[in-house]
């Protein structure tokens, strides 16, 4: 071979033992240069290079009608297949694409299509140059392969075909929509590949080969255009028709394996990166059922009928056994049952486990006894509650009994093992392909398929083949580990699914509702998950097993089912925190994160959480604890297999042990919490032998440190009460962390201090009703932000290089409790606004943006609010920011601006005038105008614009608006909120202009009866409240017609007659809407409309009494009268949009009869003449049949009331 190549000797490093030249010893000798580990020397060039070069010289030196061209081709195809141009072999392989690229286009051109002994090696020379050096080929190369190769099927005999296809497969990997006027020959009807991969092919390997190309036609690379929908589809239905085909009688069952593989990758391309584009459920269907039975591939004694297509159902659609299953003695095969499930085996109690959970050094001998006899027993359906506790060596899952971790530990190469190898590839492939199923089909859609993959409960018969059972019995990790990867996939966003899931009610024993179903569904989840837990040895498995619980945790509605669940997983959980992988020890605390996450406070939870450490007591630990517990192992005992002894145990710096009943001061600690103090902050006792030996003591790795520190973040968000008594180490651990070199670790202390202080905010907010005894004393908030704002804080908000960490900074600063602020040294206070507003002028958009929301927060101070020089300072400040390239920037300056102008109306309404005179006429005008621009930005901006926009128009005075320079923008503001008003922007933008609308109204200094704007404005309430969807809207448009205090406001008659007659008609067709979303505001709406309809009629004049009587003559009178009797008697609640009236009175039905009998004098009181006369006196019968009825329904109550408690006085 090296004659042939013309290699002088082997290459260094590789095949045997590397020739050195010999080097005489003297002074003239060259200097020694080192050797790279590969063999390599730097700057030398390697034998493959040296190989390709010359046969790349010699190829482009041959001409097409050169005597001994075929002869010189066979050599050079000969040598360059001679070689190996791996890179993980040969790292040093410096080959250029555009030699590679040139060769091969050369290369074609001599090869005629007529010989096909030089053809076939020349697409072997064209699948080995560009399969092993990942050459990206140029367009024209692309064009001139992929023209020779499906040339050379057209011409070549079928025999070449197979070496064609696969050179052809090489060259179209990825570069499907660039062979687009090639696809047509090889995916059209009478297309190559479409012939070849077709089940009436006999030729398997033809046909895998086949399958491979228009797989590889179908991959998407990133960044890629897709190929277009026509030929994937016609992919697609090429590789299900694939998977549904069964193995022909006379076909090796390896071959079938690999072509199976082949179309099982070629699905996965064809749904990767994309939504789901192939029809409808029938297709759908197909593919989930074809899936379904390729999982248990060669799986032992899975011999069942399978369905050609899965339906959606809630309940699920089990397998049936087939007839030659029926037939077969029981013993004969291993059942398809889920051996998790506990039970008892026949012939097996002397090799009961006599421990709790507790794992010896026998262990994997036991495997191997139990192999022999305990393969064939089949275990009996459980008779109790999957929670009863059961002896450990009966929860191990099959592949846990008698089989080694992995089928690629056989390396005996015979056709058996290979055959299992292959089987355990089509499992493999069959997972990857159901999780990009999973990852394209919409979620609602796929629900409607869990019953198929995830069953309720073990029931008695044959059990049903799911996701589950491949978990528990699969003999190979790397499928478990597929599973449990489709599982989690389906498992996360699933939250609004399984909301519905319930168990805490008695189960009806005439139907089983499907609440009570998905809540069982659930259960199971737990079960066989918490056993895949105890029996999973593989690290890799075991880290995808506590992820997918932890993807069932933050989805599953545990307020609705029987507590428990999480108790039994806690228990078995906590052991392995200490787990030697640390890709584990993440996993668990990632696990521990969505604990304290799932609808926190959970009463469990928080149960648990207060729980002392009985972390040795028996029955906490796993069959796995000997391997897990690696802080505490000797330096002489193999880490793997030492127990872990009691006093050891004992001494854990991880979850400290309390060993007596807890008293009131044990009850506070909380060993979570302790538990990631100690590892984000303590050294580690020793290091696990992955991890290496190093000198000193080291920390965490800082994955496992970053993990403690999100969980301290939940842990405080989700269980504050509890975790407000660590305020000193949780200030001590964020500290540390900002004092440290490490950004990320920087980043997560600001972010639990921020988590932090914001519980304290939400302890003192009045409306939480958090008695001041179970509150955080305010002398310690104070000291603790002392300590904060004085140590590396400080360093972190002037981190220039690091703008991420600057903004958490900024976030932490808006977290401090005002109180505590007004309590600061006035050098801190001074501190913390100066960085601020320095920072609002950084170029960084985070960085700006935090800034500029912590001022938003601080304007809301009180200690602040009233210093006219700080409000100044920030409205400048706010109107820079405003006019940012960032729309994240400006949304949030429009955030702080709606704010600040929060803080005007408050300050006018305690302070009075001074506060309103001492702020400039300027700045008012900037702020006016900047909202008024504002209001025409994108909704995220505008919606905020707004309500600023109607705080103005609220705080202005009347010696302001009649200012020239004022006119026009005023004009301009008001006919910025109609317009968004009428605009389709969002609801929540539309809410939030009616809601200024308003807002501006209650200015008694606005010309809402004079104003050239004040039409638009009504006319634009009047429009909405009749028509818009949202009915939040519309209530908050009726809300706004009724502030104007005084019947000028309204204008004349016909604007006053149009206002009363929308209301009127919103109030008629206040049931009307098609979204039962918006039904449930219904009753809100007829409340502030009753309201607004009222409001009118105390505000009315002589001259509205003619518009009023014929509106409350017609139907639409009787419609009024019914709805606001039925408010009167207040028999619907106004809920949270309408809790008080529109001036915030009580909603006491008698003080409502009182309002409308106040509403009465004053109408009988009106002097009116003529025609309005009759009007007036339609109106008080109105309202005096009104009030007579309220009176007597409130006389009946009353007397109804008087009686029912009589007697129950005598009783």
């Amino acid at each position: 071979m090296a004659a042939q190549s013309g290699l002088s000797h082997p290459a260094p490093g590789r095949g045997g033992v590397s020739v050195f030249p010999p080097v005489p010893l003297s002074a003239e000798a060259a200097p020694f240069t080192p050797m790279e580990p590969s063999g390599w020397r730097p700057g030398s060039q390697s034998e493959a290079e040296k190989l390709f070069s010359n046969c790349a010289i010699k190829l482009r030196a041959l001409r097409a009608d050169s005597v001994q061209l075929k002869e010189e081709l066979n050599l050079l195809f000969d040598q360059l297949l001679s070689e190996n141009y791996n890179r993980t072999f040969e790292p040093a392989v410096s080959i250029r694409p555009e030699d590679v690229c040139s060769l091969l286009k050369h290369a074609s051109c001599l090869v005629p299509l007529t010989q096909e002994h030089l053809v076939i090696k020349l697409c072997q020379v064209v699948h080995h140059l560009l399969n092993q050096l990942k050459v990206i080929m140029d367009e024209h190369t692309l064009d001139v392969l992929v023209n020779y190769t499906a040339g050379a099927l057209k011409v070549c005999s079928t025999w070449t075909h197979t070496d064609v296809l696969l050179a052809l497969s090489t060259v179209v990997y990825g570069n499907g929509p660039q062979c687009h006027q090639h696809l047509s020959d090889l995916l059209g009807e009478e297309g190559f590949l479409l012939q070849y991969s077709s089940p009436s092919q006999s030729n398997m390997e033809l046909r895998r080969v086949a399958l491979t190309c228009m797989a590889n036609i179908c991959l998407r690379i990133p960044g890629q255009p897709p190929l277009d929908d026509q030929y994937r589809s016609v992919c697609f239905r090429a590789f299900l028709k694939t998977l549904q085909s069964t193995k022909p009688p006379d076909t090796d069952e390896l071959y079938y394996c690999m072509m199976i593989q082949a179309a099982l990758k070629g699905l996965q391309c064809c749904l990767s990166g994309g939504k789901w584009k192939f029809g409808g459920g029938e297709e759908l269907g197909s593919v989930l059922a074809a899936l379904k039975r390729l999982m248990f591939q060669g799986t032992p004694g899975v011999i069942v009928e399978w369905p050609a297509v899965l339906y959606p159902a809630p309940l699920p659609q089990y397998e049936s056994l087939s007839a030659a299953k029926v037939a077969e003695s029981p013993k004969s095969l291993e059942p398809p049952k889920d051996a998790a499930v506990p039970g008892k085996a026949s012939g097996n109690k002397k090799r009961k486990s006599k421990g709790k959970g507790k794992k010896t050094k026998t262990e994997e001998s036991r495997g191997h006894e139990r192999e022999e006899g305990d393969a064939e027993t089949v275990p009996a359906p459980p008779k109790g509650r999957a929670e009863e506790k059961q002896p450990a060596s009966f929860l191990y899952p099959s592949w846990k009994l008698n089989s080694s971790d992995s089928e690629f530990s056989d390396l005996e190469g015979n056709a058996q093992s290979k055959l299992r190898v292959n089987h355990g590839r089509v499992r493999q492939g069959a997972l990857h392909c159901l999780l990009a199923v999973v990852k394209a089909v919409e979620k609602r859609t796929l629900y409607g398929y869990w019953s198929s993959f995830i069953p309720d409960s073990p029931i008695g018969g044959p059990p049903p083949l799911t996701l589950l059972t491949i978990i528990l019995k699969d003999l190979s990790p790397k499928v478990r580990l597929c599973a449990l990867q489709v599982l989690s996939a389906m498992l996360d966003g699933s939250r609004q699914f399984l909301a519905v899931a319930e168990d805490t009610a008695s189960p009806r024993t005439s139907y089983t509702p499907f609440s009570f179903t998905l809540a069982t569904a659930i259960r199971e989840l737990h079960r066989t998950l918490s056993l895949a837990l105890l029996a999973e040895t593989s690290p890799q498995t075991l880290t995808q097993v506590i992820k997918c619980l932890a993807y069932l945790v933050a989805n599953a509605p545990y307020h609705r089912l029987r507590p428990g669940l999480l108790t039994l997983l806690w228990k078995h959980i906590r052991p392995y925190v200490r787990h030697r992988d640390v890709n584990v020890r993440v996993s668990v605390l990632t696990l521990y994160g969505a604990l304290v996450t799932t609808q926190a406070p959970l009463p469990e939870v928080q149960l648990l959480l207060q729980q002392p450490d009985h972390s040795s007591s028996t029955g906490a630990f796993t069959p796995q604890d000997s391997g897990l517990s690696w802080r505490q192992r000797d330096g002489v005992s193999s880490p793997s297999r030492t127990p872990v002894t009691h006093s050891q145990r004992s001494s854990s710096t991880h979850s400290p042990h309390i060993p007596h009943t807890p008293g009131e001061e044990d009850s506070r600690r909380l060993w979570l919490l302790q538990l990631c103090v100690t590892l984000v902050t303590q050294p580690r006792e020793d290091q696990s032998d992955s991890e290496g030996v190093g000198g000193g003591a080291a920390l965490e790795p800082p994955p496992v440190r970053l993990e403690a520190l999100q969980v301290l973040s939940h842990l405080v968000r989700g269980y504050f009460p509890l975790t407000q008594h660590y305020l000193c180490e949780i200030g001590q651990v964020s500290a540390r962390c900002l004092g440290e070199m490490d950004t990320s670790i920087q980043l997560h202390g600001a972010k639990l201090l921020e988590e932090f202080g914001s519980g304290i905010i939400q302890q003192y907010r009045a409306e939480n009703n958090v008695p001041e005894s179970s509150r955080v004393p305010i002398n310690q908030v104070v000291q603790f932000w002392s300590e904060v704002l004085s140590g590396p804080l400080n360093r972190a908000l002037q981190n220039e290089q690091h703008p991420t960490l600057q903004a958490s900074a900024c976030d932490t600063l808006s977290s401090i409790l005002p109180q505590a602020f007004a309590q600061l040294p006035d050098k801190t206070q001074l501190m913390c606004i100066t960085v601020l507003l320095g920072l609002t002028y950084i170029e960084n958009y985070l960085v700006k943006t935090a800034a500029v929301r912590a001022l938003g927060i601080y304007v809301l101070f009180p200690c602040l609010r009233e210093d006219v020089m700080f409000v100044a300072d920030t409205a400048n400040t706010i109107l820079a920011a405003l006019d940012d390239r960032s729309t994240n920037v400006r949304a949030k300056a429009a955030w702080s601006l709606g704010n600040l102008t929060d803080t005007l109306i408050v300050n006018m309404e305690s302070v009075g005038v001074d506060f309103q005179e001492e702020l400039s006429d300027m700045l008012l005008l900037k702020m006016l105008q900047a909202a008024t621009r504002a209001a025409a930005d994108k909704d995220r901006v505008k919606s905020n614009a707004v309500r600023a926009l109607g705080n103005l128009l609220h705080f202005l005075r009347q010696s302001q608006m009649t200012r020239p320079a004022f006119q026009q923008p005023l004009e301009d503001a008001v006919r910025a909120l109609v317009k968004t008003v009428q605009s389709e922007a969002t609801m929540k933008v539309r809410w939030n202009a009616c809601y200024a609308l308003g807002n501006a109204f209650r200015n008694p200094a606005l010309p809402l009866d004079s104003a050239a704007w004040s039409h638009e404005a009504f006319s634009a309430l009047c429009h909405v409240v009749t028509s818009c969807k949202n009915f939040k809207v519309r209530i908050k448009s009726a809300a706004a017609l009724a502030v104007p205090a005084h019947r000028g406001c309204y204008g004349d008659t016909e604007r006053f007659t149009r206002v009363w007659r929308s209301l009127a008609t919103a109030l008629e067709n206040s049931e009307d809407t098609n979204d039962f979303l918006e039904y449930r505001y219904s009753a809100s709406l007829r409340h502030t409309l009753s309201q607004a309809l009222l409001h009118l009629l105390s505000v009315s004049q002589s001259q509205d009494m003619l518009g009023l009587s014929a509106s409350l003559a017609s139907e639409e009178g009787t419609g009024i009268r019914e709805h606001l009797i039925k408010y009167l008697r207040a028999e619907e609640g106004g809920g949270e949009e309408a809790e008080k009236d529109i001036r915030g009175e009580s909603l006491h039905p008698r003080e409502r009869i009182g309002s409308v009998e106040q509403i009465l004098i004053r109408i009988k009181g009106l002097k009116v003449e003529g025609e309005e006369e009759r009007g007036k006196e339609m109106v008080i019968h109105f309202l005096e049949d009104l009030i007579k009825i309220c009176e007597e329904t409130w006389k009946n109550t009353q007397t109804n009331r008087e009686v029912t408690e009589s007697k129950a006085g005598h009783v």
